[in-house]
């Protein structure tokens, strides 16, 4: 197989930007930098990207979800209330989701047979950047803010550093990104409790740099094999 479309088949990106990729020497098949036209033995060969092995896209099923508000992010529910799995469209096979965002949470969902991307993306180790547009009733200060930032208790334990900063305010309320690499329950919501400050509404807008486009609420798509590179790599 030829290289540009073996690395394209990796998620790397497109043939066309792949052959730059290629041209400005930043592709290597087992330890020897390549050029335009080479070929690759899938089954043997070891390709690497900026120092990084990459392979062709496995047969695990990727789903993106801009989850709505009203339902929970289970596979079933003791309570037999709505779940993320009743908005996935027919034939898709047995997947589940990664991480959760509680009942009231919309936003940011994958959804994925690959048990190692979930792992990867979930881990705290992996410190994996999640955003969230958050808006919270009045005003708040540079003060509350920078106690956010710095972390606060939460079960008796002191939360990470977080990215916190305003993008629209007035009187009534105020709307903000936060952005956290943790994960731990009703997370967001709790740290602008431990200011006095009570959120109505907070959808998760970006994992890493990846974000939801116009993917409409309650709507679900295939990751494209970029974009499951991308997670795999982040």
């Amino acid at each position: 197989m030829r290289i540009n479309k073996y690395l394209a088949g990796c998620g790397v990106a497109g043939r066309r930007a792949c052959d730059k990729i290629i041209e400005e020497g930043r592709v290597k098949i087992n330890g020897k930098v390549c050029k335009l036209g080479d070929e690759v033995k899938e089954n043997s060969d070891a390709v690497f990207v900026d120092g990084q092995r990459v392979s062709m896209k496995s047969k695990h099923q990727y789903y993106l979800m801009n989850k709505p508000k009203g339902c929970v992010c289970t596979v079933k529910d003791d309570k037999g209330r709505k779940t993320v799995m009743d908005f996935l469209p027919a034939g898709v096979g047995r997947v589940y989701p990664v991480g959760r965002l509680d009942y009231d949470t919309e936003g940011m969902l994958i959804l994925t047979d690959d048990g190692d991307l979930a792992f990867r993306l979930t881990h705290p180790k992996n410190e994996i950047p999640k955003t969230y547009l958050v808006r919270i009733e009045g005003t708040v200060g540079e003060t509350e803010l920078n106690k956010l930032r710095g972390g606060v208790e939460l079960d008796g334990k002191t939360t990470g550093k977080s990215n916190v900063r305003i993008v629209e305010t007035d009187k009534k309320f105020t709307k903000l990104h936060v952005t956290i690499t943790e994960g731990k329950n009703r997370q967001v919501r709790r740290m602008f409790e431990s200011i006095g400050k009570n959120v109505d509404f907070l959808k998760r807008i970006k994992i890493g740099d990846m974000g939801l486009g116009s993917l409409e609420r309650g709507k679900v798509r295939k990751l494209t094999a970029e974009e499951v590179f991308y997670l795999t790599n982040i």
